[in-house]
């Protein structure tokens, strides 16, 4: 039998209610510690945590930022919402990303915010942005994943005719470090986003919690690798499960859960400012250490 995977853990700065500088702090600090190997923020235009009129950065911004500030993390948004931006125009700040950091981006991408947050479809009406429903989303994220896939990869301009995106004489130019194209994280629960993420994705995540449902869920994946002939083992499991200061035994309990079921790249929620002083060395300390 082929040996397991080890586990990979990283940190996940939501960048609302909290400034810059704490954020920079945070990474910087976390890119020193090797048992830390991934950081990601989010990709939301309005906070949906807190004060609804506090600050919120915008997620690829603020990663090419972080990219040229740090040296060595695996770095990406958890996730892209799909909804914001057109895809090609996404590959490209996505390859900038990648050129700035070296090679270190896992793009992840997902539909978009949940019809049932209120604050986080607020965002969209805000910014003058439609919101479909689900159908319309899945639909649109597969295709999404296509284009941008092709704009990475693909050495001449190229036509795409999709029922919800249509480019003429796109390319991409530069191409991103990684090669063939990096890593592709698609997250979310559905059924409709599984049989996306069994198509495109090199990782799946999924927001912790209820372990059980997290399970179902992988059995899921795996049922829609098989379907399409896909090795269900080629699609990392990668899971998000919130960090309690005040209790971390129940984190590394969760933690405990994730890796018996599989989840092999487990991402740990920080909650948001202010940060602790030294959280990313107590985080190796006090959770990763632990759990490995």
């Amino acid at each position: 039998m082929p040996d397991t995977p080890r586990p990979r853990f990283g940190i996940m700065t939501a960048p609302m209610q909290v400034g810059y500088d704490d954020v920079l702090r945070v990474w910087r600090e976390a890119d020193a510690i090797p048992e830390i190997e991934h950081a990601w923020l989010f990709d939301h235009l309005m906070p949906i945590g807190g004060d609804p009129d506090g600050p919120a950065y915008a997620g690829w911004t603020l990663l090419s930022a972080l990219a040229a500030s740090t040296r060595r993390l695996r770095l990406g948004v958890l996730v892209t919402s799909n909804r914001f931006r057109p895809p090609a125009l996404l590959a490209k700040i996505a390859t900038t990303v990648d050129v700035v950091s070296g090679g270190r981006l896992d793009f992840g991408i997902g539909v978009g915010s949940r019809p049932d947050h209120p604050l986080a479809r607020r965002e969209y009406a805000a910014h003058g942005l439609p919101f479909h429903d689900s159908a319309h989303a899945v639909a649109s994220l597969a295709e999404a994943c296509t284009v941008i896939k092709r704009l990475w990869t693909e050495e001449k301009p190229f036509d795409f005719d999709g029922t919800h995106h249509r480019l003429t004489g796109a390319f991409g130019n530069p191409k991103p470090v990684q090669r063939p194209h990096p890593p592709v994280l698609i997250g979310g629960r559905s059924a409709a986003t599984l049989r996306v993420a069994a198509a495109h994705a090199d990782l799946w995540n999924i927001p912790g919690g209820d372990i059980a449902d997290c399970v179902s869920r992988s059995a899921l994946l795996d049922r829609y690798c098989a379907e399409t002939g896909r090795d269900p083992a080629a699609v990392t499991r990668s899971i998000h499960l919130p960090v309690d200061y005040d209790r971390p035994g129940t984190t590394r309990d969760a933690i405990g859960q994730a890796l018996d079921a599989g989840f092999r790249h487990v991402v740990l929620g920080l909650p948001t400012a202010p940060y602790p002083e030294g959280v990313a060395r107590w985080v190796a300390d006090e959770l990763v250490g632990p759990s490995v």
